[in-house]
This record gives C-alpha cells, structure tokens and sequence, in this order.
C-alpha cells in the first residue's frame, strides 16, 4: 500500500467532480449492480498512464450525456475493493489504470492501461464520450 498522503490529490482529482471513492467490496457491488449506467475508474499511481486517465475521466464526467453514476477504487489502496471490481471486468486482465462502463450490472465498454499509455486525455475522453453516447 501506498501512504494515504501521496494518493490524496490523486484520490480528490476524481472525487472533486464527483466521482464516489468505494473502499469495500460491497460498496464496489452495490454500485456496479445497480440500475442504470456506472463509470468506474481503476485510479493508480502510475504516472505513465494514470496522468493521462485522470484527465480523460474529468472531460468524459463533464459531458451532457453521462453515467448515471460515477465511481472509483485505487489500486494499491483497497485490495478487496479493487479485486471485487475487477471481477466485473472479466474477461479483461487487471489493469491499473483501467476505465469501465457497464450498463444495468454489465460490462459494455473498457478501457485497458495499454489503451490509455501515450494517449493524449482528450484522446481518451473522446473514447469514452463515444460510449456514453451509446450507451447512457
């Protein structure tokens, strides 16, 4: 686990435009299994791609056409939580960072580390915009 102290900024990056940080693997499936559409964000320290996957979630979360919720677990943080949420994203290996769309308890778009490494954010958010459009 990382200190609580470097995570924080990059935790209220997510938090500040409402995404909601799960800490347990139940908050995790409440969230996913619920009604309607969930964006969930693997956050990650990774500087190479999470710098990037932080923005991206920002301008998607910003769109008229958006999930109707916003959610986030830290790899490296909340294990179970984190592991929980990745059992949704099978068959997909776990990725840090990751994005993932599901609609009504489904997965119906991901985006994957090697997807987001040396993309642009607004590359990324385009990506996800397209999905919303589709599927919220």
């Amino acid at each position: 686990m990382y200190p609580e102290y470097l995570v924080a900024p990059m935790r209220e990056e997510l938090t500040s435009v409402g995404f909601e940080d799960l800490k347990t693997p139940e908050e995790v499936e409440r969230a996913i299994q619920s009604e309607g559409t969930v964006f969930l964000v693997v956050n990650s320290v990774c500087g190479c791609a999470a710098a990037n996957a932080r923005p991206a979630a920002k301008i998607a979360a910003g769109y008229s056409k958006h999930p109707d919720k916003l959610i986030t677990v830290f790899a490296g943080m909340e294990k179970t939580a984190v592991e929980q949420a990745r059992t949704y994203m099978l068959p997909y290996p776990p990725s840090s960072p990751a994005m993932a769309l599901f609609k009504d308890g489904q997965l119906v778009h991901i985006i994957e580390r090697h997807q987001i490494e040396g993309k642009p954010a607004r590359a990324i958010a385009d990506n996800l915009i397209q999905a919303f459009d589709q599927y919220c």
